[in-house]
């Protein structure tokens, strides 16, 4: 499997303009990176991957991960402590279940939209768009082993 065409270019346009509209609501980041397996804990590949891309490094630490590992059908959704702080217990909870229910149907790009908008909501509330505000991380999926 050619990880790299999981999603259409249309899709992977869908995701990355659902990225940009809701990091115009919100000083917080969110990025998507997929991979073809997971040999651990999603939650675990998914802390490796955000220190990896230096997902910790932004200013208010408000930096989200949605990470899939597409043969293996595991994903996981991992906030910054910024956010950890400030959200609900079970608020990735939410997110997890509503992508689910996307997922179950084989629509794994309207997943990942629906909790990119989901994300995008709640830090708005908590972190607002600054007028100064800087696109600190990449829009792009990035893509793993």
């Amino acid at each position: 499997m050619n990880i790299n065409k999981f999603f259409s270019e249309q899709q992977k346009s869908q995701i990355m303009k659902a990225i940009g509209e809701a990091e115009q609501k919100t000083s917080g980041e969110i990025r998507v990176h997929l991979e073809k397996r997971c040999k651990v804990h999603p939650l675990d590949r998914a802390g490796y991957i955000f220190q990896k891309l230096k997902m910790h490094q932004t200013h208010l630490r408000n930096g989200t991960l949605i990470y899939l590992a597409v043969i293996d059908k595991k994903f996981a959704i991992l906030g910054d402590e910024g956010i950890n702080e400030a959200v609900t217990e079970n608020f990735w909870e939410d997110v997890k279940d509503e992508m689910s229910g996307f997922f179950s149907k084989g629509d794994f790009s309207g997943g990942i939209i629906r909790a990119i908008s989901l994300i995008g909501d709640k830090l708005k509330e908590f972190f607002p768009f600054q007028e100064d505000d800087v696109n600190e991380l990449p829009d792009d999926i990035s893509i793993g082993e």
